[in-house]
């Protein structure tokens, strides 16, 4: 540790000007005036600016992955209509922060409360069979509800943005904490209407991210709006407390499932409907979560009849987003519920249940009922392979002993399926004429070591020591056009761009090319690669307090090809980790009108260091045939297995006493509610 890392924040700026936000304390509700002249009088106060001031700025481009009815108005600084609570209502420019924060408090706001909205902006419908025969046919069939809470993704930095302004050029240099700097480029060009060569955006260090940071923010476009305006630099990096109450939060979707199956366990229909919650604006990535929480459905298994819808509605809360998984957990927690609940009704063992219904090798690839094509693998065998490395078998009578001496204890399983993104990605390799090579992408990391998966991809490319190896990501002036790192897409597509670039430059070496030799690509991969894994969870719960002990976790991952199986179990157990936290502690809640209860980290629980339990990491590898490098994503799959497999565990822990459905976070009072509720139900 050098001690060199240079985040958003630290950047050196020629005399800055610092901003602070005036918000909304209002949930829904108008905007009738803003009383901005004592901050204007201020010391040290250069300019305050209401959203009359940004109101010709541009909206922010949207991915419609599912059919959209309308667009929520994408406001820099509100004018009319507030939505939220912490939505910018006023800008603050002083010469240092404390005047900034000063003059954004003496600033009066004077609102009208409305009723909070219920609109449907997006929805979608998969159908495939006769559910409704299958239904009446069935022998047996469960339901299951299940609401996840919002999540505040925390990040270690927050989000943060340092604009230097050039005067010779008016143009500006941008540090900004994202994961996706060429967007931020192409989304600023358009929002402001300028030449995108005036800006170049640089995402050297980012302390996090987790999907939160793949989107602009109406703050950061304030921000460089404001540095073109008055031809000043610019920085702005939000408290802890603002990225609670504006940053974009994770979750927050309710699914409702039925599932019918026959005597013999065959799984014979799948009905779901998802509904997404949407804030007071859509982030470009925004209803990526309501698409993958129902199209990925019904998981790796062989549904014949499925009838799946999802909706994205607007809820007047906190704006929603990306966070590490994006849908997929949801989708896997609903169908592995499911299953658990069919197994118990049809007295089989929860595993032999899901190895009847798994997709088998021979059938890969196969098309889903929601049209997607699941690429390769061996699911049963994964799952067979986690069975025999827990010894499930001699785990059951240990259970069964365990329980008749009067503890609550239990096993869950969970299977998961995980879709990488698709698309394109870039990559430009130079030989020199030294022996070193320079491998420029247009991804970008937030602290995956993508540099180290690089240098060694192209390493094994070239033959060379990944020490001669230079990696350079994520300044828009230095590395080629990309896309970002979302969508566990970085390995699977960015690293087959710089192996394809790789294969380029040497060739064209072996055939006496001179040096430099500079070869770029772009690279689109022929589908998305499906990794995939299965999850078991050992806990006890204690009958007297709620308190939840996970005793054991194991897992299979098998994410195809991997460059460094060392980054690679630190992929899972970093996202085991907030897996652990959706299940057991993590919720953003609010009032009923729409006031942010857990605004800081006294509120909100994070899992902290002893929080974490053992987790027992195998892998099994089965290329994907969508990529040069046969990877596949595993950047999620601790976030969609581990909540599953630790509800199904602390599900069948209180099923003996008959408790028979549990709603997330798993904290020691709603464990204890569920005990108390089953020893004395009401008559």
């Amino acid at each position: 540790m050098s001690g060199q890392a240079a985040f958003a924040a630290d950047v050196a700026l020629t005399n800055p000007l610092f901003v602070s936000f005036a918000r909304s304390t209002t949930a829904w509700g108008r905007l009738n005036r803003v009383e901005t002249s004592v901050a204007v009088s201020s010391h040290d106060v250069v300019a305050v600016h209401t959203g009359a001031d940004t109101r010709a700025i541009g909206d922010l481009s949207i991915n419609p992955v599912i059919p959209m009815t309308r667009q929520p108005a994408y406001s820099i600084l509100v004018e009319e209509q507030i939505h939220a609570v912490g939505q910018p209502l006023a800008a603050v420019l002083a010469n240092n922060l404390p005047a900034a924060q000063t003059a954004a408090e003496a600033i009066l706001v004077d609102t009208s409360d409305n009723d909070a909205p219920d609109a449907t902006i997006a929805q979608q419908r998969w159908q495939t069979g006769d559910c409704e025969t299958a239904f009446a046919n069935a022998a047996h069939f469960v339901q299951c509800e299940i609401s996840h809470s919002r999540l505040a993704p925390s990040p270690m930095e927050p989000r943060a943005i340092s604009i230097e302004y050039h005067a010779e050029s008016d143009s500006v240099t941008i540090w900004h904490s994202t994961q996706t700097p060429h967007r931020t480029r192409a989304e600023l060009a358009a929002m402001l209407d300028i030449d995108p060569q005036r800006l170049r955006v640089i995402a050297q260090h980012v302390g996090g991210a987790f999907g939160m940071k793949g989107s602009l923010y109406p703050e950061e476009v304030f921000c460089v709006w404001a540095a073109f305006k008055h031809c000043r630099s610019i920085r702005w990096t939000a408290t802890r407390g603002e990225e609670f109450l504006s940053a974009t939060q994770g979750r927050g979707i309710t699914s409702r499932g039925a599932l019918a199956v026959a005597a013999s366990g065959r799984f014979l229909a799948l009905t779901a409907e998802v509904i997404a919650p949407i804030g007071p604006w859509l982030p470009n990535s925004g209803l990526i979560p309501a698409w993958n929480a129902a199209r990925i459905l019904p998981s790796g298994y062989r549904v014949p009849a499925v009838d799946i819808s999802t909706s994205a509605v607007q809820d007047g809360l906190g704006p929603t987003g990306i966070y590490r998984g994006a849908g997929r957990p949801e989708a896997n927690l609903l169908m592995e519920r499911l299953i658990d609940k069919a197994a118990r009704t049809l007295h089989i063992d929860p595993a032999e249940l899901r190895l009847r219904n798994l997709l088998p090798q021979s059938e890969l690839p196969f098309r889903t009922p929601c049209t997607d094509t699941l690429d390769s693998g061996n699911y049963p065998g994964c799952l067979n392979l986690l069975l025999e490395n827990t010894r499930y078998a001699e785990l059951k009578k240990s259970r069964d002993q365990r329980r008749s001496q009067g503890e609550l204890t239990g096993l869950g399983l969970a299977f998961y399926l995980e879709p990488s993104g698709s698309g394109w990605e870039s990559a430009t390799v130079t030989l020199h004429e030294d022996g070193r090579v320079t491998v420029a992408s247009g991804s970008s990391s937030q602290g995956h070591a993508r540099e180290t998966s690089y240098a060694i991809i192209a390493a094994r490319a070239l033959d060379k020591d990944p020490q001669q190896i230079d990696v350079v990501l994520a300044d828009t002036n230095k590395a080629p056009e990309g896309i970002g790192a979302l969508a566990s897409r970085s390995t699977a597509i960015g690293g087959s761009a710089v192996l394809a670039a790789c294969e380029q430059a040497l060739a064209r070496q072996q055939a006496g090319e001179t040096h430099p030799i500079v070869s770029s690509v772009r690279y689109e991969n022929s589908g998305q690669a499906w990794g995939y894994g299965a999850y078991l969870a050992q806990v006890s719960i204690c009958a007297e307090t709620g308190v939840l002990t996970i005793e054991q976790v194991s897992c299979v991952d098998d994410a195809g090809n991997l460059i460094s199986p060392q980054l690679a179990h630190g992929q899972i157990l970093g996202g085991f980790a907030q897996g652990v936290g959706e299940a057991t502690m993590e919720r953003v809640v609010y009032d009923s009108t729409g006031q942010l209860l857990t605004g800081s980290l006294m509120d909100y629980a994070l899992p902290r260091a002893r929080d974490i339990p053992d987790l027992t990491i195998h892998t099994t590898l089965t290329p994907s045939p969508t990529n040069l490098l046969g990877a596949k994503g595993l950047g999620e799959a601790g976030t969609i297995g581990t909540p599953a497999a630790i509800l199904n565990a602390a599900s069948d822990a209180l099923a003996p006493i008959g408790v028979t459905d549990l709603q997330m976070p798993l904290n020691s009072h709603t464990l204890w509610q569920a005990i108390q509720t089953a020893k004395h139900p009401k008559t």
